[in-house]
Formats: C-alpha cells, sequence, structure tokens
C-alpha cells in the first residue's frame, strides 16, 4: 500500500546528538585524536587586548581552518558555510547545533593580524613535528628535499614590466598592503635578497610572486613551497617558501 505523502512538521522539542551523526571512519574523527591546540590561548594571549568584548574563541578557527585544508576549501566564505551545514564539521568544531558560525571577515583579520604577527601556525606546525617526534614518527636520519610551483592568485593583465617598476617611487603608506608586505620582503634572502635579477613582470596585488615558466608551458605567477621531508614515515618537518628560482630554492636547502 502506497504510505500517505510525509509532509515536515516543527517539532517542539528534539533530542539530537552530534556524536552520533559523526561515522566513526569519518576522516576528522581520526584528526581529533591527536589534535591539541591547548597552548593556542596562552601563544595568543599578547595579542588580544585586556578590556572589551571576548573574542571568537582562536581554537575554534584553527579548527575550522584545519577543516579547510583537509577537505580543500580554499574560500573562507564558503567555509563557513561548509561548517555551518555540514554536522561533522560542526562536530569537529565543537560546535552545537544552535551555535552560530564566525563570519568570514574574521578569518581574514586574524590571519593577516594576529595569527600572522604572532607566528601562531608555525608554532602548531613544529608542536605538530614534536608530536611526531615523540610518536616515533621522525628519525632525522634520511631527508630529502624537494620544492613545488604554487601558483599565485594574480595574472598578467594586473602587472607591470620591470622596466616601469621603480619601489623608490612607492610610498608605503599609501600603497596597498600587498605591495607593503612586497617592500617588506626586498632584504630577505628567500625573496628580494635571493638574486639581483629583477623579474620580468611584477604583479600589482601579489607583488612578491615571481613570473615563471618552470612548467615548460605558458609563464604564470608563483611561489615555490621548499619541503623537507623525513622519508621514514612521509612526515614534513620543515618547510620555507620563496621565489621561484634556483638561487633562492637551493639558498632554502
Amino acid at each position: 500500500m502506497m504510505g500517505p505523502r510525509q509532509e515536515a512538521q516543527a517539532a517542539l522539542f528534539y533530542e539530537f546528538s552530534l556524536e552520533d551523526h559523526v561515522p566513526q571512519d569519518h576522516l576528522l574523527r581520526s584528526i581529533d585524536r591527536f589534535v591539541d591546540l591547548t597552548s593556542v590561548r596562552a601563544h595568543l594571549a599578547d595579542f588580544y587586548s585586556h578590556t572589551g568584548r571576548p573574542s571568537v574563541d582562536p581554537e575554534l578557527l584553527i579548527r575550522m581552518l584545519l577543516v579547510g585544508y583537509c577537505f580543500g576549501i580554499r574560500s573562507e566564505r564558503r567555509l563557513c558555510e561548509e561548517v555551518h551545514l555540514n554536522l561533522a564539521y560542526r562536530w569537529f568544531c565543537r560546535l552545537d547545533l544552535n551555535e552560530r558560525i564566525p563570519d568570514h571577515s574574521t578569518f581574514s583579520k586574524n590571519r593577516h593580524g594576529r595569527f600572522r604577527e604572532s607566528e601562531l601556525l608555525r608554532h602548531l606546525f613544529e608542536t605538530t613535528v614534536a608530536r611526531c617526534i615523540e610518536e616515533g614518527l621522525v628519525s632525522g636520519q634520511r631527508l630529502a628535499i624537494d620544492a613545488s610551483l604554487i601558483e599565485a592568485d594574480a595574472n598578467k593583465q594586473n602587472s607591470t614590466p620591470k622596466e616601469e617598476w621603480d619601489a623608490s617611487t612607492i610610498d608605503p603608506e599609501d600603497a596597498p598592503r600587498a605591495v607593503r608586505e612586497y617592500l617588506n620582503t626586498l632584504d630577505e634572502a628567500a625573496f628580494g635578497a635571493a638574486s639581483e635579477v629583477q623579474p620580468k613582470f611584477t604583479s600589482h596585488s601579489d607583488p612578491a610572486s615571481q613570473w615563471t615558466a618552470a612548467r615548460k608551458g605558458p609563464a604564470f605567477f608563483s611561489y615555490s613551497d621548499n619541503y623537507l621531508i623525513d622519508t621514514d614515515h612521509g612526515v614534513i618537518v620543515d618547510v620555507e617558501a620563496t621565489r621561484s628560482i634556483r638561487q633562492a630554492e637551493v639558498g632554502s636547502t
């Protein structure tokens, strides 16, 4: 017999547990067993004011960023939407069903502000490596180094040829954030000081990126992500971003 048409009706009370709706073999359960973010608050203590309204919990922001990294969610706006909708993401972030998700602008302000100034992400990376050493996953006996090209979010149409680029004419106070950051990297061994050779094009939106044709195809703006890997278990024990030129990669090595 055909069943009756089902229509959703709002209930007065619900009995619901996120714990019961996340599969035991879910990737986030495996990660959650080893995630230790107890040191985040102490590390960031000096970067928060002692007055004013309480901020968004920094551990929540880091857990949401981990979700983004693990599942390839590059957009912070979309990450907030996914955490709002996905029960497993909410469970991993310690968010109940009625708790609000931080606004996407909060991520940008913290990543370019507190997280960068405090080097929080580097601190978390080194904490993870230390945990791997404790668990016997890193011996330090057999290491490999390689550089991966990371394409920058920049295009040639929004760039300037080297003949027209003169950093000395730029007032850092009036320059966009990307340009100010680039000017600050000119003396760093991995960027401006890596080579005396000037790039063929300089991007307006991401000046520190390098115009390269290293893939033997059409040139593009990029960075080199240099990894030091312990080959026993494939654990990355150090990483450094540089310009996509051989001098910078060798210097990183």
